[in-house]
């Protein structure tokens, strides 16, 4: 059992002064478990530990009672609702029994007025408290926001994998029935393949964008028209089943770009399914593709609402969401991740027309002559 002078807080103080806390405190001692005070109460003096612990919790999030902090021999609690005279912030329970020495408020006061010294080391008191506290909320948040993320991108990946899964199970279904031809086969045990592949594709970009720093993307020689054109038929047949008509008036220049056709093909299936839900009773989807400046511009145009105007400039933040219930805002910041790591450039705008468009664009290894077009290119 300490004794008055080796609390931390009276410990640099002299006789005299300390004479003068002596005459003040009161000594207390509490059962284990028994509440010293609780949230609410009026902030009557400060204590200081004699023997035994104290626990400080208070009520956080959905009412949920959680431990702050524990005080041991020597050390104080009680000192903010004291300073400020403001109902108690938190509740202190004797984890066993408690000795404690209880200065009032009146008397606490009457002491700082006389002792400069004992009021410093309050302050100092206080403010180590306040760091403490900091640190631990901050501790919290960060595991709270971790855990917040976990369900992001569980979301995110359950999102993104139910249009292939669809597939691979209608094509199942095919293989499966009786009357299926040895073609019939063939054609959904491709499409599993191709899909199986996807799926891949979605789970690595998503494993990319947790690292910290970014991997190298492999880039090579492909031609933009012999790459666009299937993928675009693929997708077309996809979406068809949502009443959703992929339009494509001029088929993809024939002109050869550095790309990644896995990674690349992920930002034409996040485009055109973010379309597609933006039009939940169907619609149009327009395809354009133009060469300008030694690049290869390609629009993809829905027929839906649009977007709100104060929604444009965030739609490629991380996480930032709009429109989706189930969405985590990782989708459009995924394909502008893609775009730069294909040196090039991702924007939104609205159509004058209606409908939102997504344009991007990409270098061109040897541009065409000045003025062709994406019709005659190549």
């Amino acid at each position: 059992m300490i004794q008055l002078k080796d609390c931390k807080l009276l410990a640099q103080l002299g006789p005299a002064e300390l004479a003068q806390v002596q005459q003040v405190a009161r000594e207390l001692t509490f059962a284990p478990g028994h509440t010293i005070f609780k949230e609410g109460d009026e902030g009557d003096g400060l204590y200081l530990v004699r023997e035994g612990t104290v626990e400080i919790s208070a009520v956080v999030g959905h009412g949920e009672r959680r431990p702050i902090s524990r005080i041991g021999p020597g050390e104080t609690f009680g000192e903010m609702a004291v300073i400020d005279s403001e109902p108690r912030s938190a509740t202190a329970t004797a984890v066993e029994e408690v000795k404690v020495w209880f200065i009032p408020r009146t008397d606490l006061w009457a002491l700082l007025d006389r002792s400069p010294l004992l009021s410093r080391h309050l302050m100092q008191e206080i403010s180590r408290r306040l760091r403490e506290f900091n640190r631990q909320y901050i501790r919290e948040v960060i595991q709270a926001e971790r855990l917040a993320l976990v369900g992001r991108f569980a979301r995110s990946i359950v999102h993104d994998l139910k249009n292939p899964l669809n597939i691979i199970g209608i094509a199942a279904d095919m293989m499966g029935l009786e009357n299926a031809t040895a073609e019939s086969r063939a054609i959904s045990r491709k499409r599993i393949r191709k899909q199986v592949d996807r799926i891949s594709a979605m789970v690595n970009e998503l494993l990319e964008y947790t690292r910290t720093s970014q991997t190298t993307t492999v880039l090579a020689a492909t031609d933009y028209a012999a790459f666009v054109m299937p993928l675009l038929e693929e997708i077309g047949t996809e979406i068809s089943v949502k009443r959703v008509t992929l339009n494509v008036p001029e088929p993809a220049p024939s002109v050869m770009i550095a790309a990644n056709p896995q990674r690349l093909s992920r930002v034409f299936y996040n485009l055109v399914h973010n379309a597609t839900d933006a039009m939940p009773q169907g619609g149009t989807i327009t395809v354009r593709f133009s060469l300008r400046d030694g690049k290869v511009i390609t629009e993809i145009q829905d027929s839906g609402t649009g977007i709100p105007e104060e929604v444009l400039p965030r739609l490629f933040e991380p996480f930032f969401t709009h429109g989706k219930a189930q969405g985590t805002g990782l989708g459009l910041s995924i394909c502008k991740r893609i775009i730069e790591d294909h040196e090039g450039t991702i924007e939104a705008r609205n159509s004058p027309q209606g409908g939102a468009v997504f344009a991007f664009s990409l270098p061109v290894l040897t541009p065409p002559s000045e003025g062709a077009s994406a019709s005659n290119a190549g």
